[in-house]
């Protein structure tokens, strides 16, 4: 068992597998599901076991168990990812061996949301769960469009469809023309992280109603929790969009293992003319590609701009096993 910040160990062989694992995305690091529970569960206790088959570790459990429902570390709402860490090619060893440890838990509800659709838990979990006895209500809830992403700008532009090329193409010239305008990421610093965050909750809430909503007290400390937490090794970028020395965009995206990761973003609805919003996404995948980044995910949600931007559909799946 471990609290995180009192076993050291643990979350060492997590951090050691991860490369070879099944799903390997910073949302399933011992790393962000800290920060989540540090913000938003330190009174809870989660159980984190790794499993082993033959003195080896093949995969993690990383389960809340809270009243008669468990689930993974964490929250849908501001993870697009969760799942079990799984060794490749031990799929089938590592379920057959979790199982009985989750079986043994204290519920009656198992909601396990967001996981990737390649993922080992669906292929082996709910047939596991069906054969011994147990409710199994698996379901598609989102998509995550994302993109590979070619070796220059030129090739992306080239890989769009005619009308989405012409599009982008003819707004950028737009923005260029006729605004002094100017894109860059902010170097995050204890010092510097209130003032950088507050714009960029600005500009969120200005976007739209429901992004504002979001924002509550805790939510935006989360938010300055990942910035500190993946500045410090490089991992998060912050980027604003200028346009006469005002910022009228931003996003906030994640460079993890060769990909890029679009978390969040805002602008200022009043410089919609502009293209704002999406030429401030855009100029982030030219920089992936710059970066020789070899993947760019748009993370959950089907707005339109991202399949203008080149985007292909993911999807996630949210699965409930019931007593």
């Amino acid at each position: 068992m471990s609290y995180f910040e009192n076993d050291g160990q643990i979350e060492k062989t997590w951090s050691h597998m991860l490369p070879n694992c099944y799903l390997n995305t910073i949302f399933i690091t011992p790393e962000w599901q800290a920060t989540w529970w540090k913000r938003f569960k330190y009174n809870s206790t989660p159980l984190i076991e790794i499993v082993t088959l033959d003195k080896e570790a093949i995969g993690v459990i990383p389960i809340l168990c809270e009243g008669e429902e468990a689930t993974f570390i964490g929250d849908s709402n501001v993870y697009d990812y969760m799942d079990f860490p799984v060794l490749k090619g031990h799929g089938k060893d590592f379920f057959s061996i979790a199982w009985d440890r989750l079986k043994s838990m204290d519920w009656k509800s198992l909601r396990l949301e967001s996981i990737p659709e390649d993922s080992p838990t669906l292929k082996y979990l709910p047939d596991i769960a069906k054969m011994d006895g147990f409710e199994v209500d698996l379901h598609e809830s989102d998509t995550t469009p994302c993109m590979q992403l070619p070796d220059s700008w030129d090739d992306y532009l080239t890989g769009l469809r005619k009308k989405d090329r012409h599009e982008l193409r003819r707004k950028l010239r737009r923005l260029e023309s006729n605004t002094d305008f100017k894109q860059y990421s902010v170097d995050i610093t204890g010092d510097s992280v209130e003032k950088n965050m507050e714009e960029f909750f600005r500009l969120m809430a200005l976007s739209s109603d429901d992004k504002g909503a979001f924002l509550t007290a805790q939510n935006k400390e989360f938010f300055i929790d990942l910035a500190l937490r993946f500045s410090a090794t490089d991992q998060y970028k912050l980027f604003f969009m200028e346009v006469e020395g005002t910022k009228v965009a931003a996003c906030i995206c994640f460079s993890y293992e060769g990909t890029y990761l679009l978390y969040n973003s805002g602008y200022d609805p009043e410089k919609s003319s502009l293209s704002v919003g999406l030429l401030n996404k855009a100029l982030t995948i030219q920089e992936a590609i710059k970066l020789d980044i070899k993947e760019y995910n748009f993370l959950r949600g089907t707005e339109r701009y991202k399949y203008h931007l080149g985007a292909s559909d993911r999807a996630v799946f949210d699965l409930v096993v019931s007593r």
